[in-house]
């Protein structure tokens, strides 16, 4: 005999017991609940993760406002180009004997600056001459500083002898310069400066000044024809 329905009434098959949730490792964030999340951020955890998106955020407001900064300065103050000028150019020895090369030579230049907010440190100049290639003599100017608007005579001497051992084309060279009374020198200045913009310095820049000069050899204070003034290529490197 089956088992007696309670008050008559069916109430269909039983139900099975619930099963148990399966254990899954929820990784904070992973699902966007719960944590800041930020195109700049940093997968560092909750805590970690709300620090690093405010420095990378902080660092790149920094980033914008010196760049807005440093655009204001050029447009008010646009800084020309320093001209250089080897204005006299002396040279009263200049003969090669036993590959070693004797010379005299004296330089009185010009430095221009044409800015009308800008003022240029000189910390350091430095004077190679060349001869075809070949450096003969290094020389240190005195450093000075100019002011704005600005013209500044400087002199450079080179006196002395130098082994320079040239090949045979440039024996040819230097025989058709004897000839001439003219010599081909090259002069670069070597420069460190510092701007100066009311009260604020920049940092120190590098630029190379590049002088080519052909200048007359004086024999018993005459030469063959006198030097031109030269003006001297800029490069700030």
């Amino acid at each position: 005999m089956g088992e007696p329905h309670l008050n008559g009434a069916y109430y269909g098959p039983s139900i099975p017991p619930p099963s148990k949730p399966s254990k899954r490792y929820h990784r904070p964030g992973r699902d966007g609940g719960g944590c800041c999340c930020n195109p700049f951020s940093c997968c560092c955890g909750c805590l970690m993760n709300c620090l690093c998106t405010c420095i990378c955020q902080i660092v790149f407001t920094i980033l914008i406002i010196v760049g807005i900064i440093v655009l204001v300065f050029w447009l008010v103050f646009r800084p020309n180009t320093v001209k250089f000028h080897v204005n006299e150019a002396s040279l009263t020895e200049f003969n090669i004997r036993n590959n070693t090369l004797h010379y005299n030579l004296a330089l009185n230049l010009t430095i221009r600056n044409p800015n009308k907010r800008i003022g240029i440190y000189y910390d350091r100049i430095e004077a190679r001459a060349f001869y075809q290639g070949h450096r003969f003599q290094t020389v240190e100017l005195q450093k000075f500083y100019q002011g704005k608007k600005n013209t500044s005579n400087v002199s450079a001497e080179f006196k002395g002898s130098q082994l320079v051992p040239l090949g045979a084309n440039e024996m040819l060279k230097y025989n058709e310069d004897l000839s001439a009374g003219r010599y081909d020198i090259d002069i670069k200045l070597y420069l460190r400066i510092r701007l100066k913009f009311w009260f604020v310095k920049s940092t120190r820049v590098k630029p190379k000044i590049d002088c080519d000069l052909n200048i007359p050899l004086s024999s018993n204070g005459t030469a063959p024809g006198a030097y031109e003034p030269t003006r001297c290529d800029f490069d700030w490197r």
